[in-house]
């Protein structure tokens, strides 16, 4: 004979998880976002709210890749966020060695640079999103350039950081 207690557990518990509802999305703690449309290509010195800049218009060329050791024009590096780069700045006065920042952006689509004019110890940018950290061995450092590069909000994810603008400002 067929009793229905005992496959009454079986039966409850499609019932309950779909009361349960998708599991809660998870977030990098302390990013900042932004909502900000993708910018226009424009020419010469632009001006922005934020240093290092996450969103807005950009120079048409794209900066190169890389860990470079004078500080970028943000008209070119954020064009290289629009291509789904993920961009660490430093200031040299509170980071003195960049070894381990270097190490993130090895081989990956990163541009590292110092930012004497930041806030912050350590700034990662991506297009949209911010995250600040006072010490280079942050592991939430290495979760934003997984989480980021050629993440969903770059308007132009997945184009090359390649041969594109070398120069800095010194």
């Amino acid at each position: 004979m067929w009793d229905v207690r005992r496959f009454l557990p079986l039966l409850l518990v499609p019932a309950f998880c779909a009361a349960c509802g998708p599991a809660p999305e998870r977030h990098l703690a302390g990013v900042l976002r932004y909502e900000a449309p993708a910018g226009q290509h424009r020419s010469g010195s632009l001006a922005y709210d934020l240093t290092p800049p996450p969103y807005g218009d950009h120079n048409a060329l794209w900066q190169n890749c890389g860990v470079y050791a004078a500080p970028l024009y943000p008209e070119y590096a954020l064009h290289s966020l629009s291509h789904g780069a993920v961009w660490l700045t430093y200031r040299p006065d509170r980071v003195p060695d960049p070894a381990p920042l270097a190490a993130l952006a090895k081989g990956r689509k990163v541009l590292l640079s110092p930012e004497p004019e930041q806030a912050a110890a350590i700034t990662a940018t991506a297009w949209n999103a911010q995250l600040t950290a006072d010490q280079a061995a942050d592991p939430r450092l290495a979760q934003f350039v997984q989480e980021f590069i050629d993440a969903g909000t770059a308007p132009e994810a997945g184009r090359s950081c390649e041969k594109g603008h070398t120069g800095t400002w010194e």
